[in-house]
């Protein structure tokens, strides 16, 4: 549990770094004088490096190993994180955030495979869930421990101090973290001749698992919705469109991560004890977000109520846990040498949705003149792709799970007996008949 923690305390400091942006967004485009799609660009190129990472960084870790993996990671995300805080120009603070980015997007595979080293197959989505539970400490963390610290001491101050919580989990990162329990050291993937074949081979095996991809897909469907509003959107749409003080709006915030956390607990013990509940909890997820999305923009008059919008934070915060399903779908259908790989191509799903309602939002503020309903009616075109997605594999993936439960109820093939060799006759003077 000591080294899990550790992985998992890596985790938590990049969210913080991740999503320190989503408290200070109108405070960026004051800083660097830019307008709502430049804005939305941090967050963009950030995600867009992190997707784009997923499946190389899935690689290394099914070749060298937790470990040196995450030591990259927290290398990279801290220099990021201090880059954005010094940045001088928007070019650059768009580079500290790409670099961010890269680091962050080693830390959740990494966690993810130690949890599968650590503990029985059983108690996967459980701590997968935990995991994510943490993970979204850190971004209660930013709302409210960052955010008024930038309010209160300045940019630099906030974003160059937070860096300084990188180095401390680097320390016992490299000093006491470990691959694997003592005696329990899996057989390396290896690559295949021409070296290149090991990477192609990862890849393909991975994506021909309809788990992989129906894991994909759950991931994009469920997980962008929070993301968004967390990430950059949700407080200039609380105090723009909404007339929140930013007070207020940091509650909502608050609520949504606490949402998140008391969800991901629920989550993790239904799946943990019933596989059955996956589908109807991810898709009753994306159902109940869309119901509330919808009723918030389309509700009379200009603004919402404050009882509807605390609805909405409280079913945001059911995003996170229901986009963990997708490694749930994933897990099983890939042996552990590919657990990486596979879990870097779930995990792409989330980021990309993400990315792409991002930029949208922002391209239909500036062409609107900051109509946010519009804006953000970008999210139902978003989840229906993917519930189409999920809809058309869902079939052949639950039938794939069942096969390979026959097989392991079955056990191994039985094998022919080996014929006894005959015996050898020697015949004096002639030698062995």
């Amino acid at each position: 549990m000591a080294v899990w923690s550790i992985g998992v305390a890596v985790y938590f400091v990049a969210v913080i770094f991740r999503t320190s942006l989503g408290v200070a967004g109108l405070e960026a485009a004051d800083r660097f004088h830019v307008n709502a799609s430049a804005l939305s660009t941090f967050s963009l190129l950030q995600l867009l490096v992190y997707a784009g990472m997923q499946i190389p960084v899935g690689l290394m870790v099914d070749r060298l190993g937790t470990k040196r993996v995450l030591t990259l990671g927290v290398v990279l995300f801290t220099a990021g994180q201090l880059g954005f805080a010094l940045a001088p120009s928007y070019g650059t603070a768009l580079a500290a955030r790409a670099l961010l980015g890269c680091g962050d997007a080693m830390t959740f595979i990494s966690v993810l495979r130690l949890g599968t080293r650590w503990f029985p197959a059983r108690r996967g989505p459980l701590m997968a869930q935990l995991a994510g539970l943490v993970g979204m400490a850190g971004n209660l963390v930013s709302t409210l421990v960052l955010a008024p610290v930038l309010h209160g001491l300045g940019w630099v101050a906030a974003f160059a101090g937070s860096a300084t919580a990188g180095l401390l989990v680097l320390v016992p990162l490299v000093l006491f973290l470990r691959d694997h329990p003592e005696g329990c050291e899996p057989a390396p993937a290896q690559p295949a001749a021409g070296g290149g074949g090991f990477v192609r081979r990862q890849i393909r095996d991975s994506w021909r698992e309809p788990g992989t991809r129906l894991g994909l897909w759950v991931h994009f469907t469920t997980q962008f919705p929070a993301m968004v509003f967390l990430l950059l959107w949700g407080m200039p749409f609380l105090v723009e469109a909404q007339g929140l003080p930013r007070t207020t709006a940091a509650g909502l915030l608050t609520l949504l991560v606490a949402s998140h956390m008391a969800f991901g607990l629920v989550y993790g013990q239904i799946i943990g004890r019933r596989q059955s509940a996956r589908l109807p909890l991810a898709l009753g997820t994306v159902g109940t977000t869309a119901a509330l999305w919808a009723a918030v923009l389309v509700f009379p008059g200009e603004r919402a109520p404050m009882w509807l919008l605390v609805m909405l934070c409280v079913v945001l915060g059911s995003c996170g846990p229901a986009s963990m399903i997708g490694f749930d779908f994933a897990r099983p259908a890939n042996p552990a040498e590919r657990q990486g790989t596979a879990s870097g191509i779930t995990n792409m799903g989330g980021f990309l949705a993400s990315m792409t309602t991002l930029l949208t939002i922002g391209l239909l503020l500036d062409a609107t003149g900051d109509d946010y309903r519009i804006a953000f009616s970008s999210v139902f075109v978003v989840e229906l792709l993917g519930l189409a997605q999920i809809l058309r594999l869902r079939g052949r993936t639950l039938a794939r799970e069942r096969e390979r439960e026959r097989e392991r109820e079955a056990g191994p093939a039985p094998q022919r007996p080996v014929p006894a060799p005959t015996p050898v006759r020697t015949v004096p003077g002639r030698g062995a008949e």
